[in-house]
């Protein structure tokens, strides 16, 4: 969430970023900085009657010491007066402040000056790019046939047990998921990594906290009876952690990763390009989330951009990293880098990794802050990636590394495999 002191110094400052987002955000502004006025003045009325009261309230017990009961009398009425006032006011200043808060609610955040301006996929901007392109044998097939061939990933099972986008993996391929898992994790906690394990649901504080709510109400599983929510990404929980902390400076950076399953409905998602394991609604994701002081929370991108270029080296995959755009950036972020690995069977290229600076755009829904050097709270700044979600990494490994004798299970995986091929 935006600060409203920033919004309302840099109105448009705050208009022109937003334009990059291809959002025209002059009448909200307008209307933010209004609603703020009223409530402040109201603010300031009411602070003038309560300390007029208290001024009231010393008066009369003086009066009332000195035996003048009739002046007291007075003074007493208008406090009853004064009484009632200040609770119209209180109430005003309420409601002022729950619909300015809605209207802060409904603006993404600020991108980073080096954002590109596009309205599309196809306008992020392609900044590196690795490893070779398998050539595949005649016949090599795209992942959804190679797990029936397999028998390690059955679909079918799971719209019999759930539904479409529940996969039950299976002997090999159950294997090779855990030995993901259990890789990606090793490979964070060694770089400094906290590791924890978080609930699967959140309530509705931490949805708004981390900026789920209300932007992607429609995509999470709601419980409306505990009114309790299905993680999407691990980021909600782990990212919560931190929700009305006050850190020390001496205790930033805060490092933590986490395993999760995630759950998404993707609404709306047909198509072949969302076939076997490119789409789901249930599916693994380990996730890194960074607490980091302002000055230093690009330095940290960098370094999350690195250890997951070093993952995908090591997983011989070949990779591409973009930098979104303005039109296709998540409403928290005001940068993001994707990795897609290439699907040589599919001819495509797969997104298996965001990673985001999200600024204080989280921490000020949090109240996330860190006392500084002079003792005074400031809002930290927070980052997360994924490294990795697991399905596309699969699906890549799974069509890159196919032979006509099997899948070759990646160098790096077999210590945590047991085996070297599925065959």
């Amino acid at each position: 969430m935006l600060q409203i002191a920033f919004i309302r110094e840099n109105q448009e400052k705050v208009i022109k970023a937003l334009a990059k987002r291809n959002i025209d955000a002059t009448s909200v502004v307008e209307e933010v900085v209004q609603l703020d006025e009223k409530r402040r003045a109201t603010q300031v009325e009411l602070d003038g009657i309560l300390s007029e009261s208290n001024k009231l309230s010393k008066d009369i017990g003086e009066l009332m010491k000195g035996g003048e009961k009739a002046k007291a009398a007075i003074l007493k009425e208008k406090t009853v007066l004064n009484k009632e006032k200040s609770k119209a006011l209180a109430e005003t200043a309420d409601a002022l402040a729950a619909e300015l808060l809605e209207k802060l609610y409904t603006l993404p955040n600020l991108p980073a000056d080096i954002v590109p301006v596009g309205k599309t996929p196809e306008e992020n901007l392609n900044v590196f790019e690795e490893g070779e392109i398998p050539v595949l044998h005649e016949g090599a097939q795209p992942h959804w046939e190679l797990v029936k061939k397999y028998d390690i990933i059955d679909f079918e099972l799971g719209v019999k047990i759930t539904g479409a986008g529940f996969p039950v993996y299976k002997g090999k391929g159950a294997k090779l998921q855990r030995a993901l898992i259990n890789y990606f994790l090793d490979k964070n906690t060694a770089a400094g990594y906290n590791e924890v394990q978080v609930p699967h649901m959140v309530n509705e504080a931490s949805a708004y906290g981390t900026g789920q709510l209300p932007d992607k109400e429609g995509q999470m599983y709601h419980d409306k009876t505990d009114d309790l929510y299905l993680i999407p990404t691990a980021e909600v929980p782990v990212t919560n952690l931190f929700r009305d902390v006050i850190l020390n400076e001496n205790e930033l950076p805060v490092l933590t990763t986490a395993y999760t399953p995630c759950f998404r409905r993707e609404a709306g998602s047909y198509g072949a390009h969302v076939r076997g394991l490119n789409r789901l609604h249930q599916f693994d994701k380990v996730e890194i989330v960074r607490v980091e002081h302002p000055d230093k929370s690009y330095e940290a991108l960098d370094g999350m951009v690195e250890h997951v270029k070093n993952i995908l080296q090591e997983l011989k995959l070949p990779y591409r990293i973009l930098r979104l755009c303005g039109g296709d950036m998540g409403f928290t972020s005001a940068l993001t880098y994707d990795f897609e690995v290439f699907s040589t069977a599919q001819d495509r290229w797969l997104e298996i990794s965001s990673v985001s600076n999200f600024e204080t755009f989280q921490a000020n829904r949090l109240k996330l802050r860190f006392k500084d050097k002079d003792g005074k709270n400031q809002l930290a700044h927070t980052l997360n990636g994924s490294s990795l979600a697991l399905p596309r990494v699969l699906a890549g490994i799974l069509e890159n590394y196919q032979t006509p004798e099997g899948i070759v299970i990646p160098e790096v995986l077999r210590p945590y495999c047991g085996f070297d091929i599925i065959d």
